[in-house]
């Protein structure tokens, strides 16, 4: 019995002992409306499930069927796009944006899991739509929080180390940054405007989601989405979201008009334990509608398996949701892995 205690205390200081190694830095600042001094706060106080509602989603999961994609043959981008915009697809969350002659990565993930490890969690199920050599010189990274699936510190190392581009993050993901020697950063708040040039500036906006890598960091650093505004037009990467009306309605009235908005649409299943942070097909249609934007670009599908919902699902619960509110077919698109779209 005593080798039992000895065992199973030993396999316990293993888990909090890494659970701790993998933690962030917490944030440390002044409290504001969305910031109690420790921990951040959703818009209306919304709070993700916690762990008993996540050992209830292990035991209960239902999971829909993925497969291994192969590559699909895409062209080298073009190394800048002096007028107009261009938006590609890379995977998951990663787009390459193209515009006055910047090249901007949301979330870059070029990694095959989306895990502390390199050996276990959330397989790649399709390739980047981009190889990493073929990418032009990059300028700009924006970071809308520190999840795996959106900060892969594999990947910012060799962004980093190849194109040493300004790189932006929400409060208190810089000092993880510049831990990892993924120097220069800089942090904003909800609602901070900053200049990327003369002509193109970038502004964080709200989000209904939660933050963390580790057992004792969660909701330690702010997570958003982002607003680019040139002259002539804007797009706006909402990053990783549950609905929040409110919010969304608010950003709709604050930035318009907004051009193009990259609206994420998977890992919505079983929508009892995720909605909170992830909306379904459903919602991302809703959102387009509330914050009026001109074209909708979905995003966070067919990568990685994080939720229940199998590979195709988002895609084909977005088309039935288009039908159902009335949304033209090219008004709210998803594009392959590689495939980009030009707007005047």
């Amino acid at each position: 019995m005593i080798a039992f205690i000895v065992v199973v205390g030993f396999f316990i200081g293993i888990m909090f002992g890494t659970g701790y190694f993998i933690s962030a830095p917490r944030y440390r600042g002044a409290v504001r409306s969305h910031f109690n001094g420790r921990t951040f706060i959703n818009p209306g106080g919304v709070k993700a499930k916690g762990f008993r509602d996540v050992l209830k989603w292990a035991r209960n999961r239902e999971r829909g069927p993925w497969k291994i994609g192969s590559a699909i043959a895409t062209e080298k981008p073009v190394e800048r796009i002096e007028k107009g915009l261009r938006v590609t697809f890379v995977n998951h969350s990663t787009f390459l944006i193209q515009v006055n002659g910047l090249n901007i990565l949301t979330d870059p993930v070029w990694s095959n899991r989306t895990s502390p490890f390199s050996w276990i969690g959330p397989t790649r199920m399709r390739p980047p739509g981009i190889r990493f050599e073929d990418l032009p010189p990059i300028d700009v990274v924006l970071l809308s929080h520190n999840h795996y699936d959106h900060l892969d510190i594999v990947t910012m190392k060799k962004i980093f180390n190849v194109f040493s581009p300004k790189i932006i993050t929400p409060l208190g993901v810089k000092e993880f940054l510049d831990k990892e020697n993924v120097l220069g950063s800089r942090d904003m708040d909800w609602w901070e405007e900053v200049p990327l040039t003369q002509s193109t500036k970038v502004q964080a906006v709200p989000a209904q989601h939660f933050s963390g890598r580790g057992m004792f960091d969660r909701d330690a650093t702010l997570w958003c989405g982002y607003i680019l505004r040139w002259e002539g037009g804007s797009l706006y990467f909402v990053g990783d979201t549950g609905y929040n009306a409110v919010t969304f309605k608010e950003i709709g009235e604050r930035c318009a008009p907004i051009q193009v908005a990259l609206i994420p649409i998977g890992a919505y299943k079983p929508q009892w334990f995720m909605s909170v942070i992830h909306c379904s097909p459903e919602e991302a249609v809703q959102i387009h509608r509330d914050i009026k934007a001109k074209t909708s670009i979905a995003t966070h599908f067919g990568t990685f398996p994080l939720a229940d919902d199998g590979m195709l699902d988002p895609t084909d619960d977005l088309e039935k949701a288009k039908a159902a509110q009335g949304i033209p077919p090219g008004d709210f698109i998803a594009l392959k892995e590689g495939e980009s779209r030009d707007f005047s």
